[in-house]
């Protein structure tokens, strides 16, 4: 039998032989739409900074500023989970906040999307119900769903008439059945058709939780997400947000009723075992909510230079997906996007590889994470790069 080191080494060997070997990059000093990457400055297109909140240097100097004025309130840790004596004062402002930017009943503050997903199925499951999960959601939503009791099914992307033949062969089989999807979905940059979920769930008397990590922010006339824009969040049962991307700070929450708040604050693992965030980020997540409550001028000019660059790649012969702000341009093999990676670097810009087993095999591509505080002209030239055109 081989000493695990040595089984180790080959297998980072075959990585490195496939292209797929991945190492730390030193990311240090943000200057607006540039980001200093292993010493050089580039333009960032691969941040889920999605509104450009990170770089607005006047909403972090406020916030300090207030903080700066009240130095008890904000401490930089909590020392303790929220059901001993971390549930400091701003928790509940900040989820208040979210309740009621939804219009819902109550909120959920999480340490981070990940905890949110592989906490709240395997709490509210047991081994009598089913949970049915989009084929390309994120690896979160797949673990939390693995670690469930439950019985775990996955859908063809996308594929409602499938979803709906599970849903018709479970019927009266189960306590309870779970759908669970993406909005806007990390890798392909597509929507789901929330709407024609809704119907669904409700035909089949299902619970439907939605994760908008990629949406909040990003789409609804509030920055809500999908669920605004296509006008179902009061039909969507569990909403999932982020402030890790668009809105620039840390943690998740969720937007539920106050019924299953209650339960999950007395059964969910990753929330009771697990210290608080600090006062210092909820007070930072406050101020950012409350902020791109009014950026809907930087969303609609985000998606419009999204579509505006996806035309750009489909009409040079690039293959690219999706309707939003997530722009892929799938390359296939591996090495060649490694390689196109670093010649969009020689040019100055950040845009890196995605390889399996993050995508499907034979799809490696670029992601392009695109900002509200880019301009055309800053990403204008990459159709020609990638094509191999003179730009």
């Amino acid at each position: 039998m081989l000493p695990l080191t040595e089984i180790i080494q080959k297998e980072l060997d075959g990585l490195q032989t496939r292209g797929r070997f991945r190492s730390l990059a030193q990311t240090r000093e943000r200057s607006g739409t540039m980001l200093e990457f292993n010493g050089r400055y580039l333009l960032n297109l691969s941040s889920n900074d999605y509104l450009g909140l990170a770089g607005q240097q006047e909403l972090l100097e406020t916030y300090l500023d207030d903080a700066g004025g009240h130095v008890g309130d904000y401490a930089m840790t909590s020392s303790s989970s929220r059901l001993l004596t971390g549930n400091h004062p701003l928790y509940d402002r900040l989820e208040l906040q979210l309740a009621a930017l939804y219009g819902r009943e109550a909120a959920m503050v999480f340490n981070s999307g990940y905890h949110a997903n592989t906490g709240i199925l395997p709490a509210l499951s047991t081994r009598h119900d089913l949970i049915l999960s989009d084929k390309l959601n994120h690896a979160s939503i797949i673990d939390g769903g693995k670690i469930a009791d439950a019985t775990f099914k996955r859908y063809r992307h996308l594929d409602y008439a499938h979803l709906e033949s599970l849903l018709a062969a479970a019927s009266g089989k189960y306590r309870q059945v779970f759908i669970i999807t993406e909005s806007v979905f990390s890798m392909d940059g597509d929507l789901a058709d929330l709407r024609r979920l809704c119907d669904l769930k409700e035909q089949y008397q299902a619970m439907l939780i939605v994760d908008e990590a990629h949406s909040v922010g990003t789409f609804g006339d509030q920055g809500q997400g999908l669920c605004e824009a296509q006008g179902v969040t009061e039909r969507v049962d569990i909403i999932i947000g982020t402030f890790g991307k668009a809105l620039a700070s840390t943690g998740a929450y969720a937007v539920l009723d106050l019924l299953v708040r209650d339960y999950l604050i007395n059964t969910m693992r990753p929330f009771i075992f697990t210290t608080a965030l600090p006062p210092a980020i909820l007070g930072w997540s406050i101020k950012v909510l409350e902020a791109q409550q009014t950026m809907q001028a930087e969303r609609h000019h985000l998606q419009h230079i999204s579509g505006q660059l996806r035309d750009a790649l489909t009409a040079v012969g690039l293959e690219t997906y999706g309707d939003s702000h997530i722009v892929p341009v799938i390359i296939g093999s591996d090495e060649l996007a490694v390689q196109k990676a670093t010649q969009l670097r020689d040019h100055g810009m950040l845009a890196l590889p995605v390889r399996p087993p993050t995508v499907p095999e034979n799809t490696a591509r670029l992601r392009f994470s695109l900002r509200a505080d880019l301009r055309w002209d800053d990403i204008a030239m990459i159709p020609q790069l990638l094509s191999g055109e003179q730009p």
